[in-house]
């Protein structure tokens, strides 16, 4: 038996786990999960005879170097910060490795004495990093061998509520890390390119400078930009675009919405509130508003933001039970962007019935024979449950696909990489195909600006 040791068994593992037990008889595997939890290590495995649950602390050294010893391969995933000492072990004990996770700068470092024992640290292989790579490579690879010349790449990705658990006036739920969704966008400008000009987004217009996305079948989006498009112009070898431009998908209105709570500060999470661990939801909002003798926290609230008793935007506020005097923060210390998050996980969190839906959607404009043309390329997939939700599809499946082929030396070059060479990125689409996670391209007339023009 070939031994694969997963580090991690977090919600976004399931599909993972699933998908290496059932292979694990056919490709001799014996999977050994390893997690703080011992109950979430040993849930999947239960019963299994090539599968295992232990008990392993990241941070118990001996523990952890014997786990990744007795490995023929490695899956970490654990938070990002956490790959390096397990890169680190798997680079002495020469094993290969595969995370989901943003290559660090840590990471990048190990990759000269990576290739110089041969082994493949495959990172960046889940959604958004990982799916992204692939389906964009494999259609920009795709016009540059018939000639083309690349003018345009855009992409988003969301992780949303299904339709048919869609049941706030935010059309929003946590499908993934709630602290992320209550941060983004902090730390820097948004910075892109349109049609050759550099475009910056201070945080605080972020959510309101968005732009329409129309997938058929599943109506109208929005997409904020992310902060760190630019980076992709070397990676995808796309020095020359006129326009590259990544986002984070939405409903329509959800960041309209949302900036609200950037305008007031609630998401700030530089400073501390005192005693927040007794604060109630409404003193929280109070904090944020001017004092008066007379007037409401709501009275307050609509007049700092200009809105109407009638107005969406109001609805959406009363539906978080933001005035509630009863209900409390409950977290020491917390700053403001914590202490928002534990508001919108009352109202926000997936019930047991629920069901998630990941949306990508990609945008290449391109010259070829002097014509203009552009391609939309879109995927919507659906979660079954809050088990096998589309989230732990998206991030885990790629991950296990990838780790059986670099198991079975059918992935060999060696290095710390991302999956956007055609012999990594087409075998994992095409199986990727046979669970329901494929790309829809239509040809579309090019939307981009004229170059040539005295524009931007």
């Amino acid at each position: 038996m070939r031994n694969i040791l997963i580090i991690g068994a977090g919600r976004s593992a399931t599909s993972l786990i699933k998908y290496l037990l059932d292979k694990s008889e056919a490709e001799e595997l014996f999977i050994t999960i390893g997690d703080l939890n011992i109950q979430n290590a040993q849930k999947f495995t239960s019963g299994h005879p090539n599968g295992r649950g232990i008990l392993l602390d990241v941070f118990n050294a001996a523990q952890r170097r014997e786990a990744v010893e007795n490995a023929d391969i490695v899956i970490s995933m654990l938070p990002a910060r956490y790959h390096i000492e397990v890169a680190k072990d798997c680079l002495e004990f020469g094993k290969n490795m595969v995370t989901a996770s943003y290559v660090s700068d840590q990471m990048q470092l190990l990759d000269p004495k990576v290739k110089a024992k041969g082994l493949v640290f495959m990172n960046e292989i889940g959604l958004d990093p990982g799916i992204d790579h692939m389906s964009a490579m494999q259609v920009i690879d795709r016009i540059r061998n018939k000639g083309g010349k690349m003018l345009l790449f855009e992409s988003f990705t969301g992780g949303l509520v299904a339709p048919e658990s869609d049941d706030n006036l935010w059309h929003y739920k946590f499908t993934w890390n709630p602290r992320n969704v209550v941060v983004a966008g902090q730390g820097g400008a948004a910075e892109f390119i349109q049609e050759g000009t550099y475009k910056y987004i201070p945080y605080h217009r972020l959510f309101r400078r968005t732009e329409f996305l129309d997938i058929e079948g599943h109506g109208r989006f929005e997409g904020y930009a992310n902060r760190n498009s630019l980076k992709y112009r070397s990676i995808y070898g796309l020095e020359d675009v006129l326009t590259l431009y990544r986002g984070t998908i939405r409903r329509v209105g959800f960041s309209k919405a949302w900036n609200m709570f950037v305008q007031l500060g609630m998401t700030d999470d530089s400073y501390t509130i005192s005693d927040s661990e007794n604060m109630s939801y409404r003193d929280f909002v109070n904090l944020f508003l001017p004092y008066s003798p007379t007037d409401s926290v709501e009275l307050k609230l609509r007049h700092n933001l200009k809105i109407d008793q009638d107005d969406l935007m109001w609805g959406k506020l009363v539906e978080l039970d933001i005035f509630n005097t009863e209900k409390k923060i409950g977290i020491p210390d917390a700053t403001p962007a914590k202490a928002l998050q534990k508001i919108l996980e009352d109202k926000w969190t997936l019930q047991p019935e629920d069901k998630d839906m990941i949306v990508m959607y990609h945008k290449f404009g391109y010259e070829l024979d002097g014509e203009k043309h552009q391609i939309d390329s879109s995927m919507v997939i659906k979660g079954d449950d809050q088990t096998y939700t589309a989230m732990a599809k998206t991030v885990g499946l790629p991950v296990a696909i990838a780790t059986l082929k670099i198991l079975n030396e059918e992935i060999t070059n060696p290095g710390v990489q991302l999956p956007i060479k055609k012999e990594v990125y087409e075998p994992i689409l095409k199986e990727l195909e046979d669970y329901g996670v494929n790309f829809i391209e239509k040809e579309v007339p090019y939307l981009g600006y004229n170059p040539d023009a005295v524009v931007g």
